[in-house]
């Protein structure tokens, strides 16, 4: 008779379904079995949506107009327009609805289908992106239940297919190569999801602070130097043809938005909204809270902001870390640096939750409040 194996505490048993359930999410060697579980849902539920809830056109129409006008040699983006309105995004943008204009014929419509495919297929990637970022992060298996939950970020993917869909996984994707310490790599990953939506420049604090950190000044102004070159190259059509008009519509810092797509600014007046003290009012507030975090949380066990760009400074080949900087640590500035430029944006969207959504449970579980509350 074969000898008897004892249970542990990390067994499953059938015998035993709630300590079972248990194990499986919260032991961390149950972490993919649950994440693959999740993609393996989330497959279905967008292989459902797009069989039975019918697309809604909102921007896609006006990319593949755009695009044709492109085609057409077209490259002075002042004149590339469609019915939503001009083209405001950078070259990346216009590449990819360029791959995409030719899988479709142009966007004929026998092909939605087919690009809902491929845009759910961007949702589950991102949706892994997201599982590996939590992972090196520390984050139990349970927290990813609470990523499927969203119906808006179903609906942006795989109904509405929004250029936003393309920027988020290359910015995940960064951020977990960031973790990893692959450097460039995720430096060139970001300068591609950038050259998409300018939003990812959000970003664009946490990734200074951490590559001072971890890499020394002269080390971090050149893997900077890989996210520009990237940018440059993706522009390079329009910038050797008409760089004030690409430059003044894709990198608009200074863009007046509609009242009417507003989203988090409902409650302001009309006129508050579109005035010049307003915006940089919220200018203001995004500059104060980065200084706060950036004096405070971001820095305190490293001695605090100044004491870092002091060493910096004074040895620009050296790291100017004195403390780890854990791959938890890389995923809560990042995703923080983000919200913060989301809680003081001009102006949000209903597609720009898929900036955030996936973010919110990490940065929830970084709280201090009871586990229930999180």
């Amino acid at each position: 008779m074969p000898p008897t194996i004892p249970l542990t505490n990390d067994t499953l048993d059938i015998t035993h379904p709630l300590r079972t359930a248990k194990n499986l999410l919260t032991r961390s060697q149950y972490f993919w079995f649950i994440a693959c579980l999740i993609l393996i849902g989330e497959a279905t539920l967008c292989r459902l949506i797009i069989r039975f809830i019918p697309y809604t056109e909102i921007d896609f129409e006006t990319y593949m107009i755009q695009t044709d006008l492109y085609l057409t040699g077209q490259r002075d983006y002042s004149k590339i327009t469609g019915p939503t309105g001009p083209l405001v995004y950078p070259a990346g943008h216009v590449h990819i609805h360029h791959l995409l204009y030719n899988l479709t014929e142009g966007g004929a419509i026998e092909y939605l289908p087919k690009i809902q495919e491929l845009y759910a297929g961007l949702y589950l990637l991102t949706m892994a992106l997201t599982f590996f970022v939590y992972r090196r992060a520390g984050i139990p298996q349970y927290v990813l239940l609470l990523l499927p939950l969203s119906k808006r970020l179903h609906s942006i993917y795989v109904l509405r297919l929004f250029n936003d869909c393309w920027a988020a996984p290359l910015s995940m994707g960064a951020i977990h190569a960031f973790q990893k310490r692959r450097w460039a790599i995720g430096c060139i990953l970001f300068g591609l999801a950038i050259s998409i939506k300018m939003n990812v420049l959000l970003y664009m604090p946490a990734l200074c602070l951490t590559l001072l950190l971890t890499n020394g000044l002269v080390l971090s102004l050149f893997y900077l130097s890989l996210t520009f070159i990237t940018i440059l190259i993706t522009s390079q059509p329009f910038l050797e043809s008409y760089p004030r008009e690409y430059l003044v519509s894709a990198f608009n810092l200074g863009r007046q938005f509609l009242y009417k797509w507003t989203v988090n600014w409902r409650f302001i007046p009309e006129p508050i909204f579109l005035s010049a003290p307003f915006a940089r009012g919220l200018l203001l507030c995004h500059v104060a809270l980065l200084g706060i975090f950036g004096l405070g949380a971001w820095c305190r066990k490293q001695g605090g902001a100044l004491a870092v760009l002091e060493r910096a400074l004074q040895n620009p080949i050296k790291e100017a870390a004195i403390s780890s900087v854990t791959q938890d640590y890389i995923a809560t500035v990042f995703f923080t640096a983000n919200l913060i430029g989301i809680l003081c944006a001009r102006s949000l969207h209903y597609q720009f939750y898929s900036w955030y959504a996936t973010q919110l449970p990490l940065l929830a579980w970084r709280t201090k409040y009871p586990i229930i509350l999180r």
